[in-house]
C-alpha cells in the first residue's frame, strides 16, 4: 500500500474533522440522549442536550453523576448480572430500565451501549450509550399483557380469525367449550366451529354489517368438535389498520347453554302453573258447570219420557209424531257434549299454539259458558262488541283463561243477595291502533287503593280464600302475547280490568 502524500494526508484529516463535526451536531440535535460513561462506576463524562428533555437535568448537572445512583433499585442488579432484560448483539448491549428524573419520578429508558477499548491494552476506556424514552412502549406492552390475561381468564369465548376465516387464536374458554384443548386449532376454519345455519347467517348478514358498521351482534349456535350445538350471543368485530384496511376479525361469544336450559325449565314450570290455574278455575265453577250440564240432561229425559208416555200403548209410530222430541233430544245432547268438550280443552295440558283467532266468537263463547255462574250470583253478562272486529294472534286456551279469570272475578265482585237487585258485568272489545282492547267492568265495591299496586303479584289476593295466582298468571299470559293487562277503579262504582292483544296485520 502506497503511503499518503502530504496533500492526501491533509485531505483525510479534513474529512475526519468534518465527519466528527457532523456527528457532534447530530448528537446535539438528536431527541435520543447520547452519553459517555467511565467504566466501573458509570459516571457521566458527557451527555447530549436531550438529557434535559428526558430527565430534567442540565448537561452540567448530570456530568459527574453515577448512572447507578439514578437507576431504580430493582433494575440495577438486572443490568449488572445481565438479566434476560439485557440483550447482546455484535458487541452492543440493549437494556430497558427505570431511571430517576430530576423531579424524583422514574421514567422508562431503552439504552444501547458499547464499550470503547484501548487498541493496545484492550482495557475499557469508556462506554458510549444511546438512550431513548421507552415509556409509551412499556405502557403499551403492559396494557397488552393485561388484555392478554383478561382474554385468557374471561368466561366468554374469544376467537380470532384472518380475512380467509381461518382461526388464528382461541382463548382458554373457547378451547374448553369447543373441546379443542388438544387440537391444533390453527388448521381449522371458522365454518368448522359453527352450525351450518349460523355460518350462513354470519356470511350473509354478519360480515357485511361488521365491515360497514364495525361490529355485528346476533344469537346463533356454535358447535363443539364432537358436533354438539352451543347456543351463544355472538359479537363480530372487524379490526382495521391505521390506513383503514381490515387486518383481522374477532368474535366474542357468550355461552347461553345454562340460560337456555333455565328458560326451558321456567317455561315448563309456567305451563304447569297455568294448567293448575285452569283446574282451580274449573273447581271454582264446579257447581255452575254441574247446573249447566244438568239442564240439558233433564231436558233429554223429559223429551224421551214424553215419547214413552204418549206412545207406550200405540201399535205403530209415525216419524212425524216423534220427530220434534227426538230432534230436540239430539240438539240438547250436542249442547251437553260441547260443554264437556270445552271443559276438556280448557283443562288439557298442551303447548301454546299461536294462531289467528276470531275474537268475537271467543268472547261470546266464554260469556255463554259463564251464564249459569252469573245467574247464581244474580248478575247478568252484557257483551258489547264492535262490528267487523279484526282477527287477533294468540293461543286460544290462554286467551280464554285470561278472559275467564277476569269474568269470574267480576261476577264474584258483583254478587248480591238481594233478589230484586240485578247487577251487570260488561265485556267490551274495540280496536286501538294495531291492537284490540278488551275490558271487563263489574259493579262491585271496587279495588282498595292500597291493593292496586300489588294486585298482580303472585300469592297476593283480596279474596279471603283466594290463592293469589289468577291475576298474576293472566298478566304473564297477556305479556307473552305482546299485550298489557291493568286494573283501575271506575268513577261511579266497581272496577275495570283491561288487556290488549295484537291484531293480525
Amino acid at each position: 500500500m502506497k503511503p499518503l502524500t502530504p496533500e492526501q494526508g491533509r485531505s483525510a484529516l479534513s474529512d475526519d474533522a468534518e465527519r466528527n463535526r457532523l456527528l457532534a451536531e447530530m448528537a446535539e440535535q438528536s431527541t435520543d440522549m447520547i452519553s459517555r460513561h467511565t467504566p466501573g462506576d458509570w459516571r457521566f463524562i458527557y451527555a447530549s442536550p436531550a438529557v434535559t428533555h428526558l430527565l430534567g437535568f442540565t448537561v452540567e448537572e448530570i456530568v459527574g453523576m453515577s448512572a447507578y445512583d439514578l437507576y431504580h433499585p430493582d433494575d440495577v442488579e438486572d443490568f449488572q448480572d445481565r438479566a434476560p432484560s439485557v440483550t447482546y448483539d455484535r458487541g452492543l448491549y440493549t437494556h430497558t430500565y427505570r431511571f430517576r428524573c430530576k423531579d424524583g419520578h422514574y421514567t422508562w429508558l431503552e439504552s444501547t451501549s458499547r464499550t470503547l477499548r484501548d487498541p493496545e491494552t484492550h482495557e475499557i476506556k469508556e462506554i458510549l450509550v444511546v438512550s431513548r424514552d421507552a415509556s409509551h412502549r412499556i405502557k403499551a406492552d403492559k396494557a397488552n399483557r393485561r388484555l392478554a390475561r383478561v382474554l385468557e381468564s374471561t368466561q366468554d369465548l374469544v376467537i380470532f380469525s384472518d380475512l380467509d376465516l381461518q382461526i388464528t387464536h382461541l382463548n382458554e374458554a373457547a378451547r374448553r367449550c369447543l373441546a379443542l384443548e388438544h387440537t391444533d386449532y390453527t388448521r381449522l376454519s371458522l365454518q368448522e366451529l359453527m352450525a351450518q345455519k349460523g355460518f350462513k347467517t354470519l356470511l350473509a348478514d354478519g360480515l357485511p354489517t361488521a365491515k360497514e358498521q364495525g361490529s355485528w351482534r346476533s344469537e346463533l349456535n356454535l358447535q363443539s368438535r364432537e358436533g354438539n350445538p352451543i347456543p351463544v350471543m355472538l359479537e363480530l368485530l372487524v379490526h382495521r389498520s391505521l390506513h383503514g384496511d381490515i387486518e383481522y376479525l374477532s368474535l366474542v361469544a357468550r355461552d347461553l347453554s345454562e340460560k337456555k336450559a333455565a328458560e326451558a325449565q321456567m317455561k315448563h314450570y309456567q305451563a304447569e302453573i297455568d294448567h293448575a290455574s285452569r283446574l282451580i278455575t274449573m273447581g271454582e265453577l264446579a257447581s255452575s258447570l254441574a247446573h249447566e250440564l244438568n239442564q240439558p240432561l233433564l231436558a233429554m229425559v223429559s223429551f224421551l219420557r214424553g215419547i214413552e208416555r204418549r206412545f207406550a200403548s200405540a201399535e205403530s209410530l209415525r216419524w212425524q209424531d216423534i220427530e220434534t222430541p227426538i230432534t230436540r233430544s239430539i240438539s240438547t245432547a250436542l249442547r251437553a257434549g260441547e260443554i264437556v268438550h270445552r271443559m276438556m280443552d280448557f283443562t288439557r295440558k298442551q303447548e301454546p299454539q299461536v294462531t289467528e283467532l276470531d275474537i268475537a266468537r271467543l268472547v261470546n263463547g266464554i260469556c255463554e259458558f259463564c251464564e249459569s255462574t252469573a245467574e247464581r250470583h244474580n248478575v247478568r253478562i252484557l257483551c258489547q262488541l264492535d262490528d267487523n272486529l279484526p282477527a287477533v294472534r294468540g293461543d286460544q286456551i290462554q286467551l280464554e283463561q285470561v278472559l275467564l279469570n277476569l269474568l269470574v272475578n267480576a261476577l264474584e265482585a258483583s254478587d248480591t243477595e238481594a233478589e230484586h237487585e240485578l247487577k251487570t258485568v260488561s265485556v267490551g272489545v274495540r280496536p286501538e291502533g294495531d291492537q284490540l282492547l278488551i275490558t271487563v267492568d263489574d259493579e262491585g265495591p271496587g279495588i282498595p287503593e292500597q291493593d292496586l299496586p300489588q294486585i298482580f303479584e303472585r300469592f297476593y289476593s283480596t279474596k279471603r280464600t283466594g290463592l293469589g295466582m289468577g291475576l298474576a298468571i293472566s298478566r304473564s299470559l297477556v305479556e307473552n302475547l305482546g299485550g298489557e293487562l291493568w286494573a283501575e277503579n271506575l268513577p261511579q262504582s266497581g272496577s275495570r280490568f283491561s288487556f290488549t292483544v295484537n291484531t293480525v296485520n
